[in-house]
């Protein structure tokens, strides 16, 4: 594909991207809300609906991290080809018969939820890690303005440091800390559709 085809389909794939990961996060936290053990599980029982459309959106997600993983390799692999690589490998990897008894169910429950959430933060961080790398590449070959990629590079590499420490259990952080990552994509989006990417630096050089 042209690099303009690859710019297009990156925006709108950032776009839908947003679209779905979001509300996967909100229907996610609302069906296992809860403090004790049982909570969780009893908020799934009342939540099977949410639950249902979260997984078909947390698959949306993934398909949309492969995507954009592909096409801003596309983009990219000119101004670093080893570093795109590994931008796109780590953005890429974002993809019985008898009842237990009540307090087996409730104990499993609770196991189930601490692992999908150190895998939800481990995908997050990679996820992080490689939307640091395209977009450090998009600022080292001036491919959109300055501004937006130093948005990208500072949002995305905040991530990269704050999560591992969420992730150990040292801090908690909220959304918010998503912010300057939602920004930098919701700009990027549409500069992509609309603008495309320059070439980069090196070539014009040449």
């Amino acid at each position: 594909m042209t690099r303009r085809t690859n710019a297009r389909i990156a925006g709108l794939t950032f776009l839908l991207y947003i679209a779905v990961a979001f509300p996967s996060m909100v229907l996610s936290a609302k069906a296992t809300g809860g403090e004790s053990n049982a909570a969780p599980l009893l908020s799934i029982a009342q939540h099977t609906t949410e639950m249902r459309i979260t997984i078909v959106l947390e698959l949306l997600s993934g398909f949309c991290a492969l995507v954009l993983a592909v096409t801003l390799y596309g983009i990219t692999r000119d101004e670093d080809r080893e570093l795109a690589m590994l931008g796109l490998l780590w953005l890429a990897t974002n993809a019985g018969p008898g009842a237990p008894d009540p307090a087996s169910a409730n104990a499993l429950a609770a196991y189930l939820l601490k692992v999908g959430t150190w895998q939800t933060l481990s995908a997050s961080l990679l996820f992080a890690a490689g939307s640091t790398v395209f977009a450090f590449l998009l600022l080292r070959g001036r491919m959109v303005p300055v501004p937006l990629a130093w948005l990208g590079v500072l949002g995305s590499a905040l991530l990269v440091v704050i999560l591992p420490l969420q992730l150990a259990g040292f801090i908690t952080v909220t959304e918010l800390v998503w912010v300057p990552v939602g920004l930098f994509e919701l700009t990027l989006a549409p500069w992509l559709l609309i603008k495309g990417v320059a070439e980069p630096a090196r070539r014009q050089s040449t």
